[in-house]
């Protein structure tokens, strides 16, 4: 026993159960035949107990179970100031134990008792520590990032937002990544060393549960990658979709996380997008846009159907499709003229040619 408690730390949680099993173990050495138990049972008792005791750590070592009242590793967490230091505060970790929040991540009138919301994560000691910076994704999220160095026998290592950089073993690369490289991963806790890495594989990491969305309903997107069809997007952290070529009005940036709606669930479960609601739910609302922006402009815009789709998406948010529906809406319905370059408000139109008839 005690040689495998020389070995390798065990994961957080798993603590308890080397606990439990050393109380096991040294109860053993109390077990003796009684009258009326079958004495050869009795005997190996010692030795089943053992067994038991050690099962249970191996277990443990290689199944970590979440326990009540702890702190998530790799989530933003609420946790309790239960001591002050010259380091910084100690905040209660329940079954982690105190976790420390340095000094420089201490928000101002926290004190004794005060709760902070705070992201748990290990040091560069592998020693749980807490902080108000926010990392670009938590565990179970995805995020693009930003290939930092690699090390030749441990895989590269990312930008997320912390002063730790993230490890993408290369076991989770495919293919292998390059410095200077921006990378869509899922972030996650290993489940042999407990610790929060990187994986490229992200299809690995998605739901496989079917999706159950309704046509046009507004989900986040994180662009993903490219194909010959369009592009694959990553759905509210846990479905993959896809946004067809046919439908934007010029390329996306991998990495881009923007809002999309739902244009069908197809029967083998994926997704078809859209960054645009569909139908008149598209339309009317950004044609009171475009009116504002005319109101607030003096009557008058340069961007008509000619303008670059990127500078309509810039402006308005919506694609340059739906931006020629809505203004073509507002001219069948004389509420704007054309102007070759420019859209201009029919009341506006008519003022400015009044005033070329007679300036007076």
């Amino acid at each position: 026993m005690r040689g495998l408690m020389r070995g390798r730390a065990p994961a957080p949680c798993a603590r308890n159960a080397w606990q439990r099993a050393a109380k096991l173990i040294a109860s053993c050495s109390r077990v003796r035949a009684r009258p009326g138990l079958d004495n050869q049972r009795s005997l190996d008792a010692p030795a089943l107990c053992r067994g038991v005791a050690l099962s249970t750590i191996a277990d443990a070592r290689v199944n970590p179970v979440p326990c009540a009242n702890m702190a998530l590793i790799g989530k933003r967490n609420l946790l309790t100031i239960v001591r002050e230091t010259q380091s910084g505060f100690y905040l209660d970790g329940g079954e982690h134990g105190e976790i420390l929040l340095p000094g420089r991540y201490i928000p101002a009138g926290a004190g004794m008792g005060s709760e902070v919301d705070v992201f748990i994560y290990c040091d560069s000691e592998d020693r749980l520590v807490a902080t108000t910076d926010r990392p670009r994704a938590e565990v179970g999220q995805f995020a693009c990032m930003h290939v930092k160095d690699i090390h030749d026998r441990a895989g590269a290592f990312l930008d997320w937002g912390l002063p730790k950089d993230l490890l993408l073993p290369f076991r989770e690369q495919s293919p292998h990544v390059r410095i200077g490289e921006n990378v869509v991963v899922a972030v996650l806790l290993d489940p042999e060393t407990n610790r929060i890495i990187a994986s490229a594989i992200v299809n690995r990491h998605l739901s496989r549960e079917t999706p159950e969305y309704i046509e046009g309903q507004p989900v986040e997107l994180l662009i993903a990658e490219e194909s010959p069809l369009g592009y694959s997007a990553i759905v509210d952290n846990k479905h993959r979709g896809l946004l067809y070529k046919t439908n934007l009005g010029g390329p996306l940036k991998i990495g881009a996380r923007m809002k999309g709606y739902v244009k069908s669930v197809r029967s083998d479960g994926k997704l078809d997008l859209s960054l645009d609601p569909s139908g008149y739910a598209r339309v009317a609302p950004l044609t009171e846009q475009i009116l504002d922006a005319l109101t607030r402009a003096g009557g008058r815009l340069n961007y008509d159907d000619s303008t670059d789709p990127e500078a309509i998406r810039a402006r308005f948010g919506t694609s340059k499709k739906a931006f020629k529906q809505a203004i073509g809406a507002l001219y069948r319905d004389r509420k704007i003229v054309f102007l070759n370059p420019g859209i201009q408000l029919v009341g506006d139109a008519q003022a400015s040619a009044s005033f070329a008839k007679d300036p007076a």
